[in-house]
């Protein structure tokens, strides 16, 4: 079942390399403007946090985390109606659709640029951002051969840190000088020109024929492999999603870091998520596994966040042990984002052609069941026990992740 999700040699021929490389150009900018729609209220937090008499809107940090959190909220609660899109209309009629919601929500966001209400127009964004999650990569899986496929899911998987790059290093700065309304136009204009970029090149990828009258095989009802993926990575999204919305937060709030400089410090953190990402689908083509690869990444997050704790315990906003927290900041954003492009290749695989959207969709969902969760659970956390501990807290979950990597159940990629 692992090589029905590619195209035959003669379907693959149908379109030029060319074509395959830029319908994957297409998918990675269409994660990395929905990315960056879903993750731009993170880098708006420090604003709402910011005391009235500041000119801030003097939300707590569990509030901030909450309006925070709502493009996310918005995401959870349709992935898996768009992977049943995706099954159903296919990938390019998905991602347009999905583009055009997104960037509706972005500017109604825009526009209002008052907290709950803008919460809730973000929520909409969040429904349109959930179809490139569903959609893009099937394209990928469905445009590339096996031994390709993991480097490609990379490549396609860097849209996301790509895109919280973009966020990080443009949206907390213009929100700080010009407001949230305008801050909010960058994602908004991004998912516009993806849409545009779509439409010119994406195709849907070929599947075969299912034989009439004959239902379609349920690969969850085979064995617990897909559950067990979506399981670790529910774990490993954690802290992922912890260093993504608070980090910006931690260099301006507790190091006292200006927000232009530390916007520019985690937008590198996303260029080094996305060699991590690349490197790792590399990985995976190499040894012709997904699962061994992930479940040293679970080992690695473990080992990062446990040290950016206790480094971020002792930090004082210079001095050597400052310089070593943020070191780790940069190299925890890395590792706990290399595991996504392996966990969605190797649900597309295991899925198969007429399943692979509802599949990732649930693995999607999953994940951000948690990651809606992180925003204002680990506000709480930040403001009883502070950022030290909450980073150490989270090196817990990857260590569980190491021992619910299927390995085992693991099919050889050929």
């Amino acid at each position: 079942m692992t090589s029905t999700a590619a195209p035959s040699p003669t379907q693959a021929r149908t379109v030029s390399a060319a074509r395959r490389w830029a319908m994957l150009a297409a998918g990675t900018g269409a994660q990395a403007a929905t990315a960056a729609m879903v993750t731009a209220p993170s880098f708006l937090i420090p604003e709402l946090h910011r005391p009235v008499a500041d000119g801030g809107y003097g939300m707590s940090l569990a509030e901030a985390g909450l309006v925070a959190s709502a493009s996310m909220t918005g995401m959870m609660f349709t992935l898996v109606l768009w992977g049943l899109v995706v099954d159903r209309r296919g990938e390019r009629f998905a991602l347009l659709a999905g583009l055009l919601v997104t960037a509706a929500g972005g500017g109604a966001a825009a526009a209002l640029a008052s907290p709950w209400p803008m919460a809730a127009a973000l929520g909409f964004a969040g429904i349109g951002a959930a179809a490139t999650n569903s959609a893009s990569g099937r394209v990928v899986v469905g445009w590339f051969p096996p031994e390709r496929r993991g480097i490609a899911m990379g490549i396609r998987q860097t849209g996301q840190p790509l895109g919280v790059g973009i966020a990080a290093g443009t949206v907390a700065v213009i929100a700080h000088h010009h407001g949230i309304g305008p801050a909010l136009w960058v994602p908004t204009a991004a998912a516009l020109l993806v849409a545009v970029l779509v439409a010119l090149v994406v195709l849907d990828p070929p599947r075969p024929a299912a034989a009439a009258g004959v239902a379609v095989a349920n690969p969850y009802r085979e064995d617990r492999y897909l559950a067990r993926i979506h399981a670790a990575s529910v774990l490993l999204v954690v802290p992922q999603f912890l260093v993504w919305t608070f980090g910006l937060t931690w260099l301006v709030d507790d190091l006292g870091w200006s927000p232009g400089i530390a916007g520019l410090v985690v937008a590198g953190t996303q260029v080094a998520g996305a060699a991590a990402r690349i490197g790792a689908g590399w990985a995976s083509d190499l040894v012709g596994s997904r699962m061994r690869p992930m479940r040293a990444v679970a080992f690695l997050a473990a080992a990062t966040m446990a040290l950016l704790g206790l480094a971020a315990a002792q930090a004082d906003g210079s001095g050597p042990v400052t310089a070593l927290a943020v070191g780790l900041l940069v190299v925890a954003s890395a590792v706990t984002v290399a595991d996504n492009g392996l966990a969605f290749t190797a649900v597309a695989e295991r899925a198969g052609p007429f399943w692979s959207g509802r599949a990732l969709g649930l693995q999607n969902t999953a994940q951000h069941l948690a990651a809606v969760a992180v925003p204002p659970v680990a506000g709480l956390t930040i403001t009883a026990w502070g950022y030290g501990a909450s980073y150490a807290l989270a090196a817990a979950l990857p260590l569980l992740a190491v021992a619910v990597v299927p390995i085992a159940g693991e099919r050889r990629v050929s």
